[in-house]
């Protein structure tokens, strides 16, 4: 723990999206390559990372106080952008939605993982992020756009969009799994089956990294029409203000210290998750402000947690 494991860990994480970026400027695997690793790694190599992780996990190492932590920040700092716009940026309720999700939600997979594995040393860290994300903020945000954008809201679409997140199911499964195996006394999956899960869900994190490296590519931020103050705004209450606030919470609220209050901070540092561009698209709003914010954040993330590393390792 602390600025040198920070250090290190973002070595091998730059690395290895460096490598993901030459490959894209030398056109290795095709104009489809980034798409393909994507895929693989959110349909299939991450949900088997995840069951491979929780399933050996004890539920009480899985839902760890921590997760007050996580809901309460980003319930927090989402409030205060909507504070703001209501009271500057004036953005309609769609467009004022994803920036609301800018600044909250966090992403787990694509970069919170590799950090989690490298810096805080434990991968299943996000597991808490990706809980609370997929059952309790995803239906509430789509809610909120099927209301500002449709004349109806389809329930049976909200309530069923947990069912279509891949990294979710791999982890109720590994919790599911981690609970018979508790009440077993014995774990309940044979190696040849757990094995082959292991090893595919361990391409996962250089999967993930090198799609991201491969996506810099060609990443221009703000174009024509963008909102700077918005989407800068939003950008910084995730990386800055939620770490803080994150931070708060953690000390005085839950009494944490040492790794714990490392791992809190740490983690709400992490950027913008992807997600949020595919909910602007899906709902044709804000598509701009979500591609942008996302890359404000991702691009400046590593700069907050390498403060963070400093002043609490």
């Amino acid at each position: 723990m602390g600025l040198i494991a920070a250090m290190q860990g973002f070595c091998v994480i730059g690395i290895i999206i460096a490598i993901g970026y030459i490959a894209a400027r030398c056109r290795v695997g095709g104009p489809t390559a980034q798409m393909v690793l994507n895929r693989f790694s959110y349909f299939v190599s991450t949900p088997c990372l995840m069951f491979a992780l929780l399933s050996k996990e004890h539920l009480s190492d899985v839902f760890k106080p921590s997760i007050v932590v996580a809901i309460l920040c980003a319930v927090i700092t989402g409030a205060i952008f909507l504070a703001l716009n209501a009271a500057f940026f004036r953005l309609k309720l769609a467009d004022a939605t994803i920036g609301v999700l800018i600044s909250m939600f966090m992403n787990a997979n694509n970069i919170g993982l590799p950090i989690a594995t490298y810096i805080l040393g434990d991968p299943a860290a996000v597991t808490p992020i990706v809980l609370i994300q997929g059952i309790l903020f995803t239906p509430v945000a789509l809610t909120m756009l099927d209301l500002s954008t449709k004349d109806t809201i389809s329930v049976k679409a909200i309530v069923s969009q947990p069912l279509h997140q891949p990294i979710l199911i791999g982890v109720l499964i590994g919790i599911a799994t981690s609970a018979i195996s508790d009440a077993a006394g014995w774990f309940v999956v044979p190696s040849y089956i757990y094995d082959p899960i292991n090893i595919v869900g361990g391409s996962s994190v250089p999967l993930i990294l090198m799609a991201f490296g491969m996506s810099l590519r060609n990443s221009k931020p703000f174009g024509e029409g963008a909102d700077y103050v918005a989407t800068i705004t939003a950008a910084l209450l995730k990386n800055a203000v939620m770490p803080i606030v994150a931070f708060l919470l953690a000390y005085f609220l839950m009494g944490f210290r040492g790794a714990d209050l490392y791992a809190c901070v740490v983690l709400a540092a992490l950027p913008t998750a992807q997600n949020v561009y595919n909910y602007a698209s899906r709902y044709e709003v804000g598509m701009r402000l979500a591609r942008d914010g996302i890359l404000v954040s991702t691009l400046s993330s590593p700069l907050f947690i390498f403060v963070i590393a400093w002043l609490l390792g």
